[in-house]
């Protein structure tokens, strides 16, 4: 018997769209019934090899903006924007269908196109980013402001 196992904060963003966080060996059944022609990543960790094996054994293009910037030579305070609008570029271009997004961020942004209002938009962020959503922590000795 065959399990198919969604990657970590696997969701469905529109038809042919989905995202998630990293894939590991578990998740590869899961991600073939899906006959991908593209991975965008966008995260800081590097693929693993097995992904990139996987990837490439079914022939999926893989997508890695910063890499893509980095060769540009982009300044890192414009990198982030720049990686989220080649991101963007590739996911309003149906030549890239069916498309799985690792990393969450630039959903937000298309919710933003799509007309989302930002509490909709931040609740699906939250629900998918997890533990990650947390980052800020107020410290003891905070501005009396807050």
């Amino acid at each position: 018997m065959s399990y198919f196992v969604p990657p970590c904060n696997y969701g469905m963003v529109e038809y042919d769209l989905s995202r998630s966080g990293q894939c590991h060996q578990l998740n590869f059944p899961f991600l073939e019934r899906h006959n991908l022609k593209t991975v965008i990543y966008l995260s800081f960790d590097e693929p693993s090899q097995p992904f990139l094996s996987f990837s490439e054994d079914q022939g999926i293009d893989l997508i890695r903006p910063s890499l893509e910037l980095n060769e540009l030579h982009c300044q890192a305070s414009s990198m982030f924007e720049a990686e989220l609008l080649s991101a963007l570029q590739v996911i309003l271009s149906t030549q890239y269908y069916p498309l799985h997004v690792i990393g969450s961020t630039v959903i937000g942004c298309l919710r933003k196109l799509q007309g989302w209002n930002l509490t909709a938009i931040f609740e699906e962020y939250r629900r998918y980013a997890g533990s990650r959503s947390d980052h800020v922590r107020i410290p003891v000795d905070h501005p009396n402001w807050l």
